[in-house]
C-alpha cells in the first residue's frame, strides 16, 4: 500500500485492558495497558467477572490515552482492530462491543483479530524484517501451540496440548508450593536457587515419535504427588528444587518440540510468542539448542510478551492488506481456533 495504515487495536481477553496505535503492521505509536493483577492476585488467579467489570469501567479511559499518546485523531485511523476469541467471554464482549461502538460512530473498517495471532504478530514489530515463514511457538497461560507461519495471516498448526497449557501448569504448581500467582515469573525466579536435576518428573509419552503435541497434566500430577509423599513422610521439602526439576521438565519439551519443528518444515526461524516467552530458562534454553542447530530463535521483548493491544494492531494490519474486515454482528468466540473466521 502506498500510504501508511494506523490501526486503533483493542485488547480486552483476559485481565489486561490495552488500546494501542500501530502503523503498518510493525510501528508502534502507543501501547497502553491497565492490568489488573494486583486486584486478581489476592483471589490466586483471575475472577471472570471482576475482570469484566474492570474493563468496563477502564476502556474509554485507555483508549483515549493511547490516541493521545501517538499523537492522532480518531478520524485519523483507517480502521479498527479488536481481540473477538479466545479468552473469557465477558471480557472479550467489552472490547467487541466497544470497537464496534467505535465503527459504527466512525464508519471506519472494523477487524476481528485471533487473541493468538496476535501473539506471533508481536514478533513482527519486534524485528521489522521477519517474514514467514517460520515456526512458531506460542505459550500462554491459557495456550500452547507449535505453528508453522507459511504466510501473513496463513497458520498450520504442528501441534498443540492435549489438556493444560504450559503456563496453567506454571500457576498451579506455584500455588501447590506456596508461590501464589501469577506462578509464571515466581516459579522462573526460584528456579534460579534450586538444582533442576533434584528431582526427577515425567514428561509425556505419545508413544508417536512424530507428534508434536504437548502434554503438561502428568508433570503437574506429579508434582502434587511428590509434594503429597514428603508432606506424609515429614520431610522438608525444598521448594526452588521442586520449581526448578518442574521447569526443567517443561522447558525441555517446549524445546524438543520446537527444534522438531523446524527440521519438519524446513525452516531455520523460530518465533517465540505469549506470556511464557519471557521465562528466561526457556529463552537460554531455545538459544542454545538453536544455536547448536544453526537456528535462529526470536523473542519479542517482555511487554510484547504480555496481553497487549499493539500486538492486536498488528494482526489486524495484515488482515486489512488482505481484505478482512468484519462486520458490524461481530461476536466474541470464547473458544475461538486459530485459522478460524
Amino acid at each position: 500500500m502506498d500510504k501508511d495504515i494506523k490501526i486503533l487495536a483493542l485488547e480486552s481477553s483476559c485481565d489486561e485492558t490495552s488500546a494501542a496505535v500501530v502503523v503498518n503492521g510493525r510501528e508502534v505509536l502507543s501501547n497502553i495497558i491497565s492490568s489488573q493483577i494486583d486486584i486478581h492476585t489476592k483471589f490466586g488467579g483471575v475472577v471472570p467477572e471482576v475482570a469484566s467489570r474492570k474493563h468496563v469501567e477502564v476502556v474509554s479511559v485507555v483508549v483515549q490515552e493511547a490516541l493521545d499518546k501517538a499523537g492522532v485523531t480518531l478520524e485519523e485511523i483507517d480502521a479498527i482492530g479488536v481481540t473477538y476469541g479466545p479468552g473469557l467471554v465477558g471480557a472479550l464482549l467489552v472490547g467487541v462491543q466497544y470497537a464496534k461502538g467505535l465503527a459504527y460512530a466512525t464508519g471506519k473498517p472494523l477487524i476481528g483479530v485471533n487473541h493468538i495471532e496476535g501473539h506471533i504478530c508481536a514478533n513482527f514489530i519486534q524485528h521489522k524484517d521477519l517474514e514467514p515463514p517460520f515456526v512458531c511457538l506460542v505459550v500462554s497461560g491459557g495456550h500452547t501451540f507449535i505453528v508453522y507461519m507459511k504466510d501473513y495471516g496463513e497458520f498450520e498448526i504442528l501441534g498443540q496440548t492435549r489438556d493444560d497449557a504450559a503456563g496453567e501448569a506454571y500457576d498451579k504448581v506455584a500455588r501447590a508450593i506456596g508461590l501464589g500467582y501469577p506462578g509464571g515469573p515466581k516459579i522462573d525466579k526460584i528456579s534460579k536457587e534450586g538444582n533442576p536435576d533434584a528431582i526427577k518428573f515425567p514428561r509425556a509419552n505419545f508413544h508417536d515419535d512424530s507428534s508434536l503435541d504437548f502434554s503438561f497434566s502428568g508433570v503437574k500430577s506429579a508434582v502434587l504427588n511428590y509434594l503429597n509423599q514428603m508432606e506424609m513422610k515429614g520431610e522438608e521439602i525444598n521448594r526452588a528444587d521442586v520449581a526448578a526439576s518442574f521447569q526443567k521438565a517443561v522447558v525441555s519439551f517446549l524445546v524438543d518440540n520446537a527444534m522438531k519443528a523446524c527440521k519438519l518444515r524446513g525452516v531455520s526461524k523460530i518465533a517465540v510468542a505469549g506470556g511464557v516467552a519471557s521465562n528466561s530458562c526457556l529463552r537460554e534454553s531455545l538459544i542454545n539448542e538453536g544455536e547448536k542447530r544453526d537456528i535462529n530463535v526470536l523473542f519479542p521483548e517482555f511487554i510484547l510478551c504480555t496481553d497487549n493491544a499493539a500486538m492486536i494492531g498488528s494482526a489486524a494490519y495484515f488482515e486489512y492488506t488482505k481484505g478482512r474486515t468484519a462486520e458490524l454482528t461481530l461476536n466474541a468466540i470464547p473458544n475461538l481456533k486459530l485459522g478460524e473466521r
